[in-house]
This record gives C-alpha cells, sequence and structure tokens, in this order.
C-alpha cells in the first residue's frame, strides 16, 4: 500500500512542508528482482525506440511494492517569485551558473594555436621552407577550419578539443560525468526518464552519426514535443524542463564552486521561454525558481548523485542507472 509522508525541504526559505507521494517499505529481494527484470524490458523497448512503452512500464512498475519509489518523486519548493537575495541566503551566486565559461577547453585550444605557431616556425628553419610555402600552407589551414564552421558548425573542431580534454585533463573529464549525472538525477526524480548518455564528443558521434551532436543526456520527451507543437506547454512540463536544463550547471556550481559547462543548455531554455511569449521578468522568475529547486534537490540527493556520476563514468546502462538510484535513496528521503 503507498503512504503519504511529511518531507520538509531544507533551506532557509519560509515554506511549508511539501507532502510528497512515495511508496512505503524496503526492497525485499523478490521485488529487486522484479524490479531489474522491468528495467531490463525498459532497455530493450528504449533500443527498439518504443518510448511510451518504455514509460508505460516504468510508472507501472511504481505502483508495485519496492518498485520505482523515486521515479516522479521529488520534493520541490513552491513556484513564486525568488529574488537573488534569496538565492543567496541559500548559498547560490547566480551569475556563477548561468554565464558558464569552459576555461579547459579555452586553454586547450590556446596550447594548440601557440603550437601551432611554433611548429611552423621549426619547420620553417628546419626545411628551409619559403615565404610563398608558408602562405600557401596557413591558407589551406585556414581553408579547412572555414569549411568546419560552416559545413559542420564546429564540430570538428570541437570534437578534436573534447578528446584532448577528456585524453589529457581529468578534471575536464570529471565536470562532464558529473554535469550529465545531475541531468540524469533531476530528470529522473521529476518523472522525465532517462534514454541514453554519452560523456565524450566521440562517443554522441558514434551513436548520433553527427558531428553537431555533442556530449549529453537524452529523455523520453515526446509529450514535451506534443505540447510545444501544439503551442500549449503544461506549467507541470515547463518545470520540469527548466529544472532539467539547469541540472548539469548547478551540479557543477555545487561542486567546483562555478558552471564551464552547459551553455548550450541555458539557451535553449532562454529560446523556450522566449517562444512562449515570455516577458524577461517572468523568465528571470522561472529561471531562479528552477534554479533554487533544482540545487535544493541535488543538495538532498547527493550521495545519489555521486554514487550515479561514478556507474556512468563506467558505462553502465541505463537500466543500471536507474537502479543505483532506487538504492541509494532511501523511500523517505525522496
Amino acid at each position: 500500500m503507498g503512504s503519504r509522508l511529511l518531507v520538509y525541504c531544507p533551506g532557509p526559505l519560509p515554506f511549508s512542508p511539501r507532502t510528497c507521494r512515495i511508496r512505503s517499505g524496503l526492497d525485499a529481494v523478490g521485488s529487486n528482482g522484479l524490479r531489474w527484470q522491468v528495467l531490463k524490458q525498459v532497455e530493450e523497448e528504449l533500443r527498439k525506440g518504443n518510448e511510451r512503452v518504455a514509460l508505460d512500464l516504468v510508472k507501472d512498475l511504481q505502483a508495485k511494492p519496492g518498485g520505482l519509489h523515486c521515479f516522479g518523486a521529488a520534493c520541490q519548493i513552491p513556484q513564486r517569485l525568488y529574488t537573488l537575495d534569496e538565492l543567496r541566503l541559500n548559498g547560490i551566486e547566480a551569475s556563477f551558473l548561468l554565464t558558464p565559461l569552459d576555461t579547459t577547453l579555452g586553454s586547450i585550444e590556446r596550447t594548440i594555436q601557440a603550437g601551432a605557431v611554433l611548429g611552423g616556425i621549426a619547420a620553417w628553419n628546419f626545411f628551409g621552407l619559403t615565404p610563398q610555402q608558408i602562405l600557401f600552407t596557413s591558407l589551406g589551414l585556414l581553408f579547412l577550419w572555414t569549411l568546419d564552421a560552416v559545413s559542420f558548425n564546429g564540430g570538428i573542431s570541437f570534437l578534436v578539443l573534447d578528446t584532448l580534454g577528456h585524453s589529457f585533463s581529468q578534471k575536464y573529464h570529471n565536470r562532464v560525468v558529473q554535469h550529465e549525472a545531475g541531468h540524469f538525477l533531476i530528470a529522473y526524480l521529476l518523472g522525465v526518464l532517462p534514454k541514453g548518455y554519452t560523456l565524450t564528443g566521440l562517443d554522441a558521434l558514434k551513436k548520433e552519426g553527427s558531428l553537431n551532436v555533442q556530449a549529453g543526456t537524452t529523455f523520453v520527451d515526446f509529450e514535451f514535443l506534443e505540447e510545444v507543437s501544439k503551442g500549449k506547454v503544461s506549467a507541470t512540463t515547463l518545470n520540469n524542463f527548466s529544472c532539467i536544463a539547469l541540472a548539469g550547471v548547478a551540479t557543477e556550481y555545487l561542486l567546483f564552486g562555478t558552471a564551464e559547462g552547459g551553455l548550450a543548455d541555458i539557451s535553449t531554455l532562454d529560446r523556450l521561454l522566449k517562444g512562449l511569449g515570455f516577458t524577461q521578468k517572468k523568465a528571470d522568475a522561472q529561471v531562479r525558481w528552477a534554479l533554487l529547486n533544482t540545487i535544493l534537490i541535488l543538495r538532498r540527493h547527493e550521495t545519489a548523485r555521486a554514487t550515479l556520476a561514478t556507474a556512468m563514468s563506467e558505462g553502465l546502462s541505463i537500466g543500471s542507472c536507474i537502479d543505483i538510484i532506487e538504492k541509494a535513496i532511501d523511500v523517505a528521503e525522496v
């Protein structure tokens, strides 16, 4: 049977406790086996592209003892206009999250540029190249760079930089892993089913076959797309999308004090709000609420996020990652 427990959301803001519907009872050996069996079926349906079937399986498992008690069960703060001062009272400096700048890849790019210049000078001296040969070589490289920028939207350049970043910078690799774990966890706790993830540009290229696809987490989002196509997005859908979009930068902020990745996430959210006709004041209110809501959830489930990040870094399947979340979060702590 289901039970209703009062769960207090932490933080200094003066809001009342929210009642969150969760499933009572600890997992038994039998229920664990059932959960894993269904999760394997979910994975199979996702591989086939049957997103509706996969989502129905997950929702059906919610109602079973020892099932998916965390899916869609996150305790959230009331939605209202939060000021920047209220965010600061909760230890959040919005400017450190909403204007991410990737210093790691920028540093690698500058190193490559400096190396190219030094290599050109060395080649000039060693091979005795003429100024005309150097000019033609430079024009050839400029042509390739322009071709990449125009035809592939900079995909080749990013792929090279991203691969070097993951290969030579443990900080960069860890940041990407934690970023995607934040997206995955928040989506799952809000009731949006993750269907896949990649952690490197090379993995994204192999899975998607496109240079314009970066590493990231994908979700079962047909309901969202249907609402967008009709031009009417429900408040619940918009709230979920906003929190998921900001989950990556929020995770980076909590772990590293600032966000470097996630500019595309913020830009996508900004375009959606503008497309829905939001004024700047209304858009700011939506972003501040989503930011505070997301960070409080991440703080409450820090252990689950860390465990999930480890699982994702090892390349575990979607079902395994979901099972890890369920095991990491106690039924009374959702």
